[in-house]
């Protein structure tokens, strides 16, 4: 049966308990936000409770608390209700009047994932904290399939593997779709739109290419380095005094952390059998790393604009190549001062990795060069959105 409309509800409420009314009706309308009363999650109830009425609600929060549940119960929605007295609601509500906004912000983090309708980050999804509609939409729709299965007792295997099924079964209400699509289709989209028209332009050829998973391809010179440090007493410290040997020592010790030095020689850590052991893994962990996220924006800028340009196979002079990425970054807000110094890293991780070669002053990725770059610019363009501290 579905809820009473929520202004007969105040209606009736302003009879029984005019007292309350008026609160009642603020806090309806920041929890429905104008959508019916039978659209409401117990997601949306506990934001509500512990994020927005202490952030954007003046007045007694626990005065405007106590008035929702009065309506609520009124409405029939008694678990909800309870909820608006619960002594988790007054605990957190105490939290952001005695220590502040950061306290009760954690209070109510915590207190939000122990409900277990938070849907959990999975293999195939990290959610976003800035959410477009496809994302929230299958983000409110995966708490209502956790909650409804709490609720009716019915056997699942767990938020991870609720959530995993909701996100990529096909879903009739979607025409067929899955949310997972969808979810990616958006950040795709906005990774295409969201800069300066150089890099828009650069980068919407790939749009459709990316939608599709990039198949892990062998890395066989990052591969042999730690069969060989696997093997019995490691890899010999003095290796060929090559630059690409050096690199490539240098990128699995430093930034895989898949070697270690013991003694005289190199040995594999747990983290590289890990990554020996799984060719998916490792492709994807060494990808990774050409457009790292830890790295420094305008860094992580320019090694996407020359992935970019790289990507379609065809050789570009050195110098050419950077002028190029100062045009695109440029058009972003960046001004690098020096764009080849900026680039070095990225260059460094495709020659250790085998993935291009430099004939005649030119850089030309392999066809394995150019699979690991689109994985690059997958993974990146298909990152969660997060909030940036400053």
């Amino acid at each position: 049966m579905p809820a009473p409309d929520v202004a007969a509800l105040l209606v009736e409420l302003e009879r029984s308990e005019p007292e309350v009314a008026d609160e009642a009706r603020t806090a309806v309308e920041w929890l429905t936000g104008g959508e019916p009363l039978e659209t409401v999650t117990q997601l949306d109830v506990c934001e509500f409770l512990w994020y927005t009425l202490p952030i954007k609600v003046d007045g007694s929060w626990e005065r405007v608390a106590t008035a929702l549940g009065r309506l609520l119960s009124l409405g029939g929605l008694d678990r909800y209700a309870a909820l608006c007295v619960s002594p988790t609601t007054k605990e957190i509500l105490d939290t952001y009047e005695r220590e502040g906004e950061e306290a009760g912000t954690t209070a109510y983090q915590r207190a939000l994932k122990a409900t277990g309708v938070l849907p959990p980050d999975v293999p195939e999804l990290q959610w976003s904290t800035i959410m477009g509609p496809e994302e929230l939409g299958a983000h409110v729709a995966c708490s209502a399939a956790l909650e409804l299965a709490m609720l009716t007792g019915a056997e699942f295997d767990g938020q991870v593997g609720l959530t995993r099924r909701w996100l990529t079964e096909a879903r009739p209400e979607l025409g067929g779709d899955s949310w997972l699509h969808r979810v990616q289709g958006e950040r795709l989209n906005r990774w295409v739109l969201g800069r300066g028209p150089a890099r828009r332009e650069l980068a919407q050829p790939y749009e459709v290419r990316l939608h599709a998973p990039v198949p892990a391809e062998p890395l066989p010179a990052l591969q042999g380095l730690l069969a060989l440090a696997a093997s019995e007493g490691g890899v010999p410290l003095r290796l060929p005094p090559s630059p690409e040997a050096i690199a490539l020592r240098e990128l699995a010790e430093n930034e895989l952390g898949a070697i270690r030095r013991f003694g005289t020689r190199l040995v594999i850590t747990a983290e590289g059998r890990k990554l020996l052991g799984s060719p998916e893994l490792l492709w994807e962990t060494a990808t990774g790393l050409l457009l790292a996220p830890g790295d420094h924006e305008l860094s992580v800028s320019a090694g996407e604009a020359a992935l970019l340009l790289l990507a379609s196979g065809d050789p570009m002079p050195w110098p050419e190549l950077c002028a190029r990425v100062s045009e695109v970054i440029g058009g972003e807000g960046w001004r690098p001062d020096d764009i080849a110094g900026t680039l070095a890293t990225l260059l460094r991780q495709i020659t250790a990795l085998g993935l291009g070669v430099s004939l005649d002053g030119s850089i030309r990725l392999t066809p394995v060069g150019r699979s690991a770059a689109l994985a690059a610019l997958r993974a990146h363009a298909l990152r969660p959105r997060k909030y940036v501290s400053v």
